[in-house]
């Protein structure tokens, strides 16, 4: 057969995907290496895309989405960030990762940098590269508490940087980014005039911090924006299968957004789009429930840590706890998880897929049940006097 295009043999392996899928082919195995929701969903959400089904609603819709949902991803934006974003700025897509690869599609050419974080999420790394892209980590330190640099994220702009990704909370690490750090990585975009693509999939699970949107720090004219906003029902609602979220642009992009929608999805799927317009504008119980699960799991999670002597990352936000585990891992965090779950039946998410800072650190899921957690935990080897 004829070789595949070299950016695509060159886009790595998923190290989150590799572990839990072994796992799932795993009789008995307590997965903790995926961010999956375990939660029902709520019956007025079924209810909506069953009956947007009924109604055989199931043509076109608009490529930017239905009306409504744009309008009701903006309102939640405009009250939980106090950002004056119409709904013409909003674009509905099939999870973050769609908007993510729609965002970048519009802002990267060949050779052209994106900046990423080290440790960050790795399809950060794997969409610039299918895009040709060259992705460029900057350092997120143990010693400064996984937090950006500005200085060292400066130090690393070229004449090709195009692209500054920043995630918080944070996925894998749980680390939310200040007000005033935000502010100063937006001022530093604009410095450069470079754009910034903000993910904030966990935007609604913070703890005792609040969550800051870098479109806060935008600027106040068509000419200056360069933020664009990556949202998804996926984990603030338990969504993940059907595929939904928004992608909120800077203003003036909309027949560019409307081209770029067309050539990859045209739209995305109506039943889903109605589910997640009843799950913004319905009761919002299942949203503090998840919250109050994900806190009491992260501290339940922590003291089993503690009492270990593991060295871990206080989670502020996410629901994922960042571990170090260098003490037994022999500098291949990658093998030693695989040995891990086949000798204890235990999944977690090698630090190295997240970037190479992550050697010798595990992300633990806090999202499933809290017996299944503890269990999991238990199995941990502890690092002694650490």
């Amino acid at each position: 057969m004829p070789e595949l295009a070299a950016h695509v043999r060159d886009v790595p392996i998923n190290q989150i995907r590799e572990i839990t899928e072994a796992a799932w082919r795993t009789p008995g195995a307590v997965v903790l290496s995926i961010g999956e929701p375990g939660f029902p969903l709520p019956r007025h959400v079924l209810d909506a895309g069953i009956a947007c089904l009924d109604r055989d609603e199931t043509n076109y819709t608009p490529n930017a989405g239905i009306p409504a949902l744009r309008e009701a991803f903006a309102a939640r934006f405009r009250e939980e960030q106090g950002v004056d974003v119409g709904a013409e700025r909003v674009y509905v897509v099939s999870g973050a990762q769609q908007g993510l690869h729609f965002a970048m599609s519009l802002l990267l050419s060949p050779g052209d940098e994106v900046l990423i974080p080290n440790p960050g999420y790795p399809t950060f790394a794997m969409t610039g590269r299918l895009l040709n892209a060259v992705p460029v980590g900057y350092p997120l330190h143990p010693d400064h508490g996984f937090q950006p640099r500005v200085a060292d994220v400066e130090a690393l702009i070229t004449s090709r940087t195009r692209v500054l990704v920043l995630n918080s909370p944070s996925n894998p690490l749980g680390a939310v980014l200040s007000e005033d750090l935000v502010r100063e990585l937006v001022e530093l975009a604009r410095r450069h005039d470079i754009w910034v693509i903000s993910d904030e999939c966990y935007e609604a699970f913070t703890y005792d911090v609040p969550h800051v949107s870098p479109a806060r720090f935008d600027g106040g004219t068509a000419e200056d924006a360069r933020v664009f906003t990556s949202l998804t029902l996926s984990k603030t609602y338990g969504l993940t299968g059907l595929r939904i979220g928004a992608l909120i642009c800077p203003p003036g992009l909309g027949q560019k957004m409307d081209n770029v929608m067309e050539s990859i999805v045209s739209c995305v799927a109506s039943a889903p789009q109605y589910a997640a317009l009843a799950a913004l504008t319905g009761p919002q119980e299942y949203v503090r429930h998840a919250h109050r699960h994900y806190r009491e799991n992260r501290d339940a999670a922590s003291a089993v840590l503690a009492a270990k002597g593991i060295r871990y990352l206080p989670a502020q936000g996410a629901f994922y706890l960042w571990a170090d585990m260098s003490h037994v891992t022999g500098g291949d965090v990658r093998s030693w998880v695989r040995r891990f779950l086949a000798d204890s039946g235990v999944a977690l998410a090698p630090g190295t897929a997240f970037g190479s800072i992550g050697e010798g650190w595990v992300r633990i899921a806090l999202c499933g049940r809290k017996q299944d957690l503890l269990e999991g935990l238990s199995r941990l080897p502890g690092a002694g006097g650490r």
